[in-house]
């Protein structure tokens, strides 16, 4: 295999919804490059990216796939990404070693909603983008819509490179403005034959040739000038400008392909080789000392692995990004993460499930190795003696959790472990042992990504797994003040035990002032692990109570706080006094004074007028503005408090208070309400009370389970 200078690698990411055509257009790059001889196709389940059994079974991408085209004397690596939220952890990763966006629009659907998701990310990691009209050859292509929407979605900052003449079953013709030519296909033939553009489209074609010159001009002060005194720029400072400008992200260029057709496909890649920016082109990487270290093979090795995977016969597999430095088989690195040294006895360049060795991987280049026993996805890996750690990609929080369990009773180690290593490969799948609920939880992105887990345990860990509905976190507390008194006493030959505790619960809240009628002695403040606050206050008089119990009763409340009387919840902001109480000289000890403070507590807090309080999630649903009402309709039936609207984009944002309890199967919902056109993201945001009937019901259901459990 040819080697490559790192000015002579072009990492690319293609982008864009579900449907845009990435797999296809990876095809044809694979195809014009001369890697294959015949293109696969999604439909026929045989394309270089879409290798595993489990994409193929369902007819789209669900993991970032690494490729690689050689084209006029450089190296272009291809990283594939699905194009469903449910798995945008793999198109960040992939986002997070690309130095160039190749954003996907399908020119019958113009910009859809995951397309807005892309965008959001490629902003966040000021990821150099164009975009590329896709699907020109359909029956209902409309590029003028497609480009209206572009623009409304992402502002003025995109710039005509391309526009097609007869977009449609019929689609042959691309106008280039950049050069000024016409790009003609003809069935049968791989390259187009370049003509001149026609009268019809002349004046067009030149206008647009202008617009784009101010534009790259507009955005450097050296051009600018040359502008304003040639009064035109060539090619070569064209080419410049943009190259500039989409590293600093001011520019996104738009092309015109049918990758079906293997039309338009070719002019991206040459512009991929002569525009877009290498990776020592990008700004320095910011380590988390905050330093920077450039892209340079001059530099201190240093590797960022950006993925795992677990394959059969194959073993942990590592794909990374060399930074700085250059690679060689059998190097010593050590993982800054874990400081353990890892050493990489193969470094392979990859296409897809085939995997090519490799003598050396420079700066700039991507590429992949087997059996780092201790390295991890986020990790970076150093020589010795030049510690660096690269920042870590941040994944964004799963929107969905289930439990799940075994069927077969006895898996559940095997059934961790399992999960464990799904985590390591995707790191938005996340797993919870709740104590609390009494469950083990399993958070994702979407009903898809859920799916794809199952079908993962059910077939490469041989585990047959149930999801089922999660408990809601309640939490519980009380509306008014109650006393209560109870007395332990306990006698069964030799030593009793004895304790009678009389104490005061209140509603705490913050600023409240000192019990009224009682002697205060001493007070201590908890905040509880589950939120809210126990204050505890000592109101013993006359030494009826040995101040060396009174530990022992905060224990025994602190206890029952957290199964609570009403559903089992955690007990929170509560103020309890103890100030009265009895000893026995013999039988009374701190075992005794803990339960009769745990009863004493229960006894007060069912006379406090409990209150169930329930999570409420702040939402925010992003979807056209024709399907608002609907979703609207919706929400109404799930006690949702709409609080407004925003725009972003053509898109209408509705922003809600929901409760967590409603939220169940919200993913699948909304997916059919708006045929997988909005999206959604809620976080939590407080806690309320909990409807009086609602609150009936959750209480007697539980102590209905809690008898039966007896």
């Amino acid at each position: 295999m040819a080697e490559y200078t790192s000015d002579h690698v072009k990492n690319i990411v293609l982008l864009g919804h579900s449907g845009s055509g990435k797999t296809t257009m990876a095809e044809a790059m694979l195809f014009d490059a001369g890697i294959t001889h015949r293109r696969g196709s999604v439909e026929e389940k045989n394309t270089v990216a879409d290798y595993t059994e489990l994409e193929q079974e369902r007819g789209n991408s669900i993991f970032s796939k690494l490729l690689h085209a050689p084209w006029r004397g450089y190296k272009i690596n291809i990283l594939d990404t699905p194009g469903y939220d449910d798995f945008v952890g793999e198109v960040i990763s992939a986002l997070r070693v690309a130095d160039t966006g190749i954003i996907l629009l399908n020119a019958s659907m113009g910009v859809e909603v995951g397309t807005e998701v892309i965008w959001e990310y490629t902003e966040q990691f000021k990821t150099p983008s164009l975009f590329v009209v896709n699907k020109l050859d359909h029956p209902k292509a409309d590029f003028e819509k497609t480009l209206a929407d572009a623009k409304a979605n992402f502002g003025s900052h995109l710039v005509l490179v391309q526009y097609p003449i007869n977009p449609g079953p019929g689609f042959s013709a691309i106008i280039d403005v950049l050069n000024l030519v016409m790009y003609e296909y003809h069935e049968g033939q791989a390259k187009p034959d370049k003509k001149p553009i026609p009268d019809s489209e002349r004046e067009r074609a030149e206008a647009l040739h202008k617009e784009l010159i101010e534009a790259i001009a507009g955005n450097d002060e050296g051009l600018m000038e040359k502008y304003f005194e040639q009064g035109s720029l060539s090619e070569d400072d064209m080419r410049e400008g943009l190259r500039l400008s989409m590293i600093r992200h001011e520019l996104f260029p738009i092309f015109c392909a049918s990758a079906l057709q293997l039309r338009g496909v070719a002019r991206i890649m040459s512009y991929i080789d002569n525009v877009c920016p290498a990776a020592t082109e990008m700004p320095p990487q910011q380590t988390v000392e905050c330093e920077t270290l450039a892209c340079a093979a001059s530099g201190p090795t240093c590797v960022f692995v950006y993925k795992t995977v677990s394959e059969p016969h194959v073993g942990e597999l590592s794909f990374f990004k060399v930074y700085s430095g250059s690679l060689k088989p059998g190097v010593e690195l050590v993982n800054e993460n874990t400081g353990v040294s890892e050493k990489l006895t193969q470094l392979f360049a990859v296409e897809g499930n085939k995997r090519t060795p490799v003598e050396e991987l420079v700066a700039g280049d991507i590429g992949a190795t087997i059996k780092l026993k201790n390295t991890h996805a986020n990790n970076t890996l150093h020589e010795k003696g030049r510690p660096l750690e690269l920042k870590p990609i941040v994944f964004p929080e799963p929107l969905m959790n289930v439990s799940i369990s075994n069927k077969k009773k006895g898996e559940e180690e095997k059934l961790a472990s399992a999960l464990h290593h799904l985590h390591e490969e995707d790191p938005t799948i996340r797993l919870e042992v709740s104590q609390e609920l009494g469950q083990t939880l399993l958070h994702c992105m979407g009903d898809m990504h859920l799916a794809v887990v199952k079908w993962k345990l059910e077939h490469l860990y041989h585990l047959d797994v149930e999801y089922g509905k999660p408990r809601i976190a309640y939490r519980e507390t009380i509306r008014k003040k109650a006393d209560a008194t109870y007395r332990h006493k306990k006698q069964s030959g030799g030593a009793g035990q004895f304790g009678e505790v009389s104490l005061r619960i209140e509603p705490w809240f913050e600023g409240m002032p000192d019990p009224q009628g009682l002697n205060v002695r001493g007070r201590d403040e908890y905040p509880l692990p589950w939120g809210g606050k126990l204050v505890y206050y000592n109101c013993i008089v006359g030494g009826v109570i040995d101040q060396r119990f009174l530990p022992s009763i905060m224990k025994g409340v602190m206890e029952k706080m957290q199964r609570g009387p009403l559903t089992g919840s955690f007990v929170r902001d509560v103020r309890v006094s103890v100030y009265d109480g009895k000893m026995h000289p013999v039988d009374s000890n701190d075992m005794a004074f803990k339960t009769a403070g745990m009863m004493a507590f229960r006894e007060a807090f069912q006379q406090a007028d409990p209150q169930l309080l329930e999570p409420i999630f702040q939402l925010e649903v992003l979807a056209p503005d024709e399907l608002t009402g609907n979703i609207m309709g919706d929400l109404q039936g799930r006690r949702a408090i709409v609080e407004g609207f925003d725009a972003e984009g053509h898109f209408t944002v509705i922003k809600a208070q929901v409760p967590h309890a409603e939220m169940f199967g919200y993913a699948s919902v909304l997916r059919s309400l708006s045929q997988g056109r909005a999206r959604f993201r809620m976080k939590f945001d407080h806690y309320a009370p909990v409807q009086a009937d609602i609150q009936k019901k959750l209480s007697e259901s539980y102590h209905k389970e809690t008898a039966e459990a007896e």
